[in-house]
């Protein structure tokens, strides 16, 4: 028996309901303390609710330094998506870009960015920037940070939140975010030295886990 492009649609559907329910209970269950270096843990009070792996890719752009050029982080920072296993197939959950804080808490900088690091829930659009606090070079921590030449480690915490178009939550308590197992996304070794490379851009593909934390209620 053949399924109609509705029965599909409709299945889809049904399996991304489930999914979300899934989640949902699981994050009110709590989860395994994720295994972290200790210069990248969250301060006592705050614990893990979502474990996420992303794909994605980190931008550089070829700026002017001293006589010659190097590559510089874009403002396009990391894009990415970030899924978590389910039924033995990868979900997307989040998405990782870049956008104006449009609700900034108190820890936000004044004046705030043009954008700011954003993670956006798949399920009900809340919304949670934040910004660097610390960070480690990849390959120093074997366990969570095994990878040399890689884009950084890090800790990064809170600086607002948005509640989804229909009151979604997800999102909006977190507190701090841990970008840990990174793999690939550094600048490129080449294409960037003279004058004449200024302003030439790329995206380098990365890996990374995304472990989400909320203030211990």
């Amino acid at each position: 028996m053949r399924y109609s492009s509705y029965q599909k649609a409709e299945k889809h559907v049904r399996f991304r309901k489930l999914f979300a329910a899934a989640l949902v209970l699981g994050c009110a269950l709590g989860t395994a303390v994720h295994a972290s270096a200790e210069d990248l843990t969250p301060p006592v009070g705050n614990v893990e609710f979502l474990s996420t792996h992303a794909v994605g890719t980190q931008g550089y752009v070829c700026l002017p330094q001293g006589t010659g050029a190097s590559w510089t982080v874009n403002g396009a920072r990391p894009e990415a998506t970030l899924f978590q296993k389910f039924l033995g197939r990868d979900i997307q959950v989040i998405t990782h870009f870049l956008s104006p804080d449009t609700n900034p808490n108190k820890i936000a900088p004044n004046p705030l960015p043009f954008g700011s690091a954003t993670w956006q829930s798949s399920f009900d659009s809340s919304r949670v920037w934040a910004q660097k606090l610390k960070s480690t070079p990849a390959g120093s921590d074997p366990t969570t940070c095994p990878n040399a030449g890689a884009i950084d480690c890090l800790l990064l915490q809170s600086i607002g939140s948005l509640e989804g178009p229909s009151g979604g939550k997800f999102l909006t308590k977190t507190t701090f975010i841990q970008r840990l197992n990174t793999k690939g996304g550094s600048a490129p070794a080449d294409g960037c030295s003279v004058s004449s490379d200024v302003g030439k851009q790329t995206l380098v593909p990365y890996s990374a886990d995304y472990i989400f934390f909320h203030g211990n209620e």
